[in-house]
């Protein structure tokens, strides 16, 4: 055998058996999103070397790196690269790092994806990438069901737009709110708001604040009730059951303020523990009198 050939073929054993030291695997929190919302890409890291290994970047490149690719084949842009830190794993154990591709990555056009994850382990001279599984997603546009362009009070001629979308996702009609960053055009933050029946339309408005009210029933007797602030923030949520008069409903004040009015105010902590007492009373032994 040819010396170059015995240092190849020496090469590649050394690799294989420094992959075989380690194995990961990828994991999305689930296949379908709205173009702009959380896309969570769960790496499982588990460490058969035998000994402590800590994964760490070399000042060039980082120990993690992800391969994010449209239906082309095509790799998807960054909007930002961040250090993901050192992680250290003993000897037989596994660990887990999340990470939030949307934010990394620029995911805001509808399509297919598919992403993938490498891990580089540094030994000596030695560097080797061991690959994960790589995971199909699909991203949506959802069906805009309400927005609104709003002024950013202190900031002249500076304006945002509230949408609230419609998506139907794994079979149920769900609700997102979505604020966009009109000077980009690019969303600044989606999150999911919850399911939604159809048999009443949502309630959406802007109060004095700019803060955007969204009112949706989500089962047959409870609707809910969030207040979004211009950077996306839940300001809060609760939760209403119908009042005597009918359906509870946004009402907006002559001073520009929005309430829920004909609402039962329903507070789920309180009725878990009304539950419980109840369970407590019935778990009682009978008592018989002779």
């Amino acid at each position: 055998m040819p010396a170059m050939i015995r240092i190849l073929f020496a090469m590649m054993c050394l690799t294989s058996a420094a992959s075989a030291q380690i194995s990961a695997s990828l994991q999305l929190n689930k296949r379908q999103y709205v173009a702009g919302e959380p896309l969570v890409a769960t790496i499982t890291i588990t460490n058969h070397a035998g000994r402590e290994l800590v994964f760490h970047g070399d000042g060039r490149r980082d120990w993690l790196d992800f391969h994010v690719r449209d239906n082309r084949g095509k790799p998807v842009n960054q909007r930002r690269a961040e250090s993901f830190g050192a992680m250290r794993i003993a000897a037989g154990q596994s660990l887990q790092r999340q990470v939030d591709l949307s934010q990394r990555y620029m995911l805001h056009e509808q399509g297919n994806f598919s992403v993938g994850a490498a891990i580089r382990t540094l030994g000596g001279d030695n560097t080797v990438n061991v690959t994960t599984n790589r995971v199909i997603f699909t991203l949506n546009p959802g069906r805009v069901y309400w927005s609104q362009k709003v002024g950013i009070p202190g900031r002249r001629d500076q304006t945002r737009e509230f949408r609230v979308l419609q998506f139907s996702g794994n079979q149920r009609a769900q609700l997102y709110a979505q604020i966009v960053d009109d000077r980009t055009g690019m969303p600044m933050r989606t999150f999911n708001l919850g399911d939604v029946l159809s048999i009443r339309k949502p309630s959406v408005t802007v109060d004095k604040n700019q803060n955007m009210h969204v009112m949706f029933i989500s089962t047959p007797t409870m609707w809910v009730h969030y207040i979004i602030d211009l950077d996306g923030e839940v300001v809060n949520r609760d939760i209403h059951r119908r009042g005597p008069q009918g359906d509870p409903r946004l009402m907006t004040l002559s001073d520009g303020s929005v309430r829920v009015s004909n609402s039962i105010p329903y507070d789920p902590e309180a009725a878990a523990a009304a539950r419980a007492e109840l369970r407590n009373i019935s778990d009682r032994p009978d008592i018989v009198f002779e």
